[in-house]
């Protein structure tokens, strides 16, 4: 678990709370997620490089520090990752985004490729990858198989909840790609669901069944 990062800071535990809730809006729980993502992409974005650049103050030149948010791609796994991209997009507004189609198997619960589009030139790019849950680990590891075939500078996986199971299963994987999650909750029930989790992401994010 020394590559799993859970992002504790109040805000975050806050706002997933008021998610958890059964009772909440299509449009809170969307809002909720979007400002949940915000925050963390403060916490998953601390290491990444700076570079020094002049610039010019109301009183002087001075050099000041900046963040080559082209080097950075947010590729969301669909459809759910979309809630989570919109949030970090807001922060870092000049990352290239690509996007990842899956859907698990009912019965099998494997990750089915359906989708594969990603910015060139991946080779010179740190991916930060998506997705509200990380249950089975399936997905998350179909995603991250296919991403280190283009050969990025650095891999990390983002989610809001977590499983034990998924989180040993991405690690067992690539034991090199860090998580940042805003919670590892108790285990997965027999449909691969997250428990106490907060039902299934996408339909809550896009109103639907």
């Amino acid at each position: 678990m020394s590559n799993v990062h859970v992002i504790d800071h109040p805000l975050v535990q806050h706002k997933l709370t008021l998610m958890r809730r059964r009772d909440a809006s299509t449009n809170s729980f969307r809002r909720l997620l979007g400002e949940l993502a915000m925050l963390m992409t403060y916490e998953v974005t601390r290491d990444l490089p700076l570079q020094d650049i002049e610039v010019e103050t109301p009183l002087e030149l001075t050099t000041g520090k900046v963040m080559d948010g082209k080097k950075l791609v947010f590729v969301s796994i669909l459809r759910a990752g979309t809630g989570i991209l919109d949030g970090m997009l807001s922060v870092v507004p000049g990352a290239r985004v690509g996007h990842i189609g899956l859907y698990r198997d009912p019965k099998t619960l494997t990750a089915v490729e359906y989708y594969f589009k990603m910015p060139g030139e991946m080779q010179e790019r740190d991916i930060v990858v998506v997705d509200p849950m990380l249950a089975t680990g399936n997905s998350a590891v179909a995603a991250v198989d296919r991403l280190k075939e283009l050969g990025p500078k650095s891999i990390k996986f983002v989610c809001l909840l977590a499983a034990p199971e998924g989180v040993a299963t991405l690690q067992q994987a690539h034991p090199d790609v860090p998580i940042y999650t805003a919670a590892i909750d108790r285990e997965l029930d027999s449909h691969g669901y997250i428990l106490p989790g907060l039902g299934d992401a996408g339909d809550r994010i896009f109103g639907t069944q």
